[in-house]
């Protein structure tokens, strides 16, 4: 390999690493509106469940069109502790698991790049087993355009969750997440986005006919901060970039969701949103404006 095509691979990769991010975030975020959002633990709750409507009651409002969030945003805690317990949706019940997550969700741009701020108080730990001992904590985000991923506007993440994949009770080992019918060709996929903490390094990707990590040139880097158990996590992605990643422009509203795996969790024992919007100078759930 010559000297130039080592320089460019280096450069590469500290472009997802969290210190190299290549764009200037808001250098006050407390001057950018916070959206509260309660992230919740599902347990074995696929899109299967959702849409059943013998299990879940509000499978006749989904096909109505209705949110998942207009139903059940001010019960997540409840649903999460309900879960949690073993009670329903959960035939193993992590010990000590905490029921739900408080995070705020805050959003800016500079007509090139989204910057994406989540802040949340770690939970106590459970003392159970560390499923992903090298990474305390992994966020991830999801974007979705052009409400062509089933759910997607509805649910959020959930058109990807499946009872069939890995970490799902008699789920196949080997099989990542999915949407049904999907096709970067036929912008048939959802935008993935995740920081690890343990890594320390940021993932571009993407979830179509499975989910795959990197390959994605949108997402410039991510950068977290732990003060005391309170953290902050930062991502900062270009409006355009290439496979697997959804171009934002102003004026319009893509479909979004988050997750965070808190005490080195991993697969599905992770902490969720119900489904959001992001607009891009744009109303919206979480709306990111012109810095």
């Amino acid at each position: 390999m010559n000297k130039s095509l080592i320089a460019t691979a280096i450069g590469a990769a500290l472009s997802l690493s969290s210190g190299a991010c290549l764009a200037a975030a808001p250098a006050d975020w407390s001057q950018i509106s916070a959206m509260d959002v309660t992230l919740f633990y599902p347990g074995v709750s696929p899109v299967e469940w959702v849409t059943k409507g013998v299990e879940h009651g509000g499978a006749r409002a989904l096909k109505k069109g209705e949110r998942c969030a207009d139903c059940h945003s001010e019960e997540a805690a409840d649903i999460g502790q309900l879960i949690v317990s073993g009670e329903k949706n959960e035939p193993n019940p992590p010990a000590g698991k905490a029921p739900a997550i408080n995070a705020k969700v805050q959003a800016a741009h500079d007509g090139e790049n989204l910057y994406l701020r989540f802040t949340w108080q770690q939970p106590a730990a459970s003392g159970g087993a560390k499923m992903d001992e090298t990474n305390p904590v992994k966020i991830a985000y999801m974007l979705e355009d052009g409400n062509k991923v089933e759910l997607a506007e509805q649910g959020g993440c959930w058109g990807s969750c499946h009872m069939g994949v890995r970490t799902m009770p008699e789920g196949d080992a080997q099989k990542t997440k999915y949407v049904k019918g999907g096709s970067l060709a036929d912008g048939v996929f959802f935008d993935l986005n995740q920081w690890r903490s343990g890594e320390n390094k940021a993932y571009d990707g993407y979830v179509a006919e499975q989910r795959v990590m990197e390959g994605g040139t949108a997402l410039l880097g991510a950068e977290g901060k732990n003060d005391n158990g309170n953290w902050s996590v930062v991502f900062t992605r270009k409006f355009t970039g290439g496979e697997g990643d959804v171009s934002l422009a102003a004026g319009k509203v893509y479909n979004f969701g988050f997750a965070i795996h808190d005490d080195s969790a991993d697969g599905r024992y992770h902490h969720v949103s119900l489904g959001l919007t992001l607009g891009i100078d744009a109303e919206a759930d979480i709306n990111a404006k012109a810095q």
